[in-house]
């Protein structure tokens, strides 16, 4: 089945005007390989007979897989050690003692990247009170990150003391795997967030990580994405990005501290 041209480009328009995930000429292959065999499976005749029935709205069910489908979620736990060293020598070490201390993960893939947020706060912070929200726009990885079940390979960035205190090795059927600990996993809660539509009230927080999701959007969307999570953020919060993500001169007002580490003005 040939994905034609004019049928790319009624794809690409739909995820931006959606998701505002910026479709580039180069994902041509990559929209065959990962739709064209659901296609078939739905009895039509072509991508623009599918395109078309994802963008009437009448199959919302059938949208969403197309979105699982077509995003990237690479991701592991501790992945750009530094951030979650600055958390917790720099974030926490100054976080007044009872006061509860609010994270959002925006962009939360498979789960990784909230556990291991759960993991220092659980370590910093203890039963103290203290929450991690964690979205993304696909309903599949949320779904997987609920679960907390990993494969062992997942386990190596994970430091020795956090295997230890806050993870426990599958036995049984769960042989091979490790899952997160009830405990911390308990103060993580998962939603589905577009971030490029008006985003729900979830308070105020601390710390926002979006980190490796900017590339996906052109200019204009990474400004409104980004001026749009700010605002969900409270005065001297911080806010980490991706390290090939840079935010100077994105938005004012925000102060850089290190690569992909900012602080938002009192």
């Amino acid at each position: 089945m040939i994905l034609t041209n004019p049928e790319f480009d009624i794809l690409r328009k739909l995820l931006h005007e959606s998701a505002g995930i910026h479709l580039t000429p180069e994902k041509k292959a990559l929209v065959v390989g990962r739709l064209g065999r659901r296609i078939g499976e739905l009895g039509l005749k072509s991508f623009g007979d599918y395109f078309l029935r994802i963008a009437s709205g009448t199959d919302p069910e059938e949208r969403q897989w197309a979105f699982n489908a077509l995003t990237t979620n690479e991701t592991s736990f501790f992945r750009e050690p530094r951030h979650f060293a600055f958390l917790s020598e720099t974030i926490l070490a100054k976080h007044p003692r009872g006061e509860t201390f609010r994270v959002w993960s925006a962009a939360s893939s498979t789960g990784e990247e909230p556990y291991s947020i759960a993991m220092v706060l659980a370590e910093r912070l203890g039963k103290a009170p203290w929450e991690v929200v964690a979205s993304d726009l696909s309903t599949k990885v949320l779904d997987q990150a609920r679960r907390a079940i990993y494969p062992m390979a997942r386990a190596e960035r994970i430091p020795k003391p956090y295997l230890r205190d806050f993870c426990l090795k599958g036995t049984g059927p769960q042989a091979g795997g490790f899952s997160i600990d009830r405990w911390p996993r308990e103060r993580v809660r998962f939603m589905q967030v577009n971030l490029v539509a008006p985003l729900p009230d979830l308070g105020r927080f601390d710390l926002i990580f979006l980190r490796n999701v900017l590339i996906y959007f052109d200019p204009p969307t990474k400004r409104k994405v980004v001026e749009s999570l700010l605002r969900a953020l409270k005065p001297g919060g911080h806010f980490f990005s991706g390290h090939s993500e840079s935010l100077t001169g994105m938005v004012p007002g925000l102060t850089s501290l290190q690569p992909a580490v900012y602080r938002k003005p009192e």
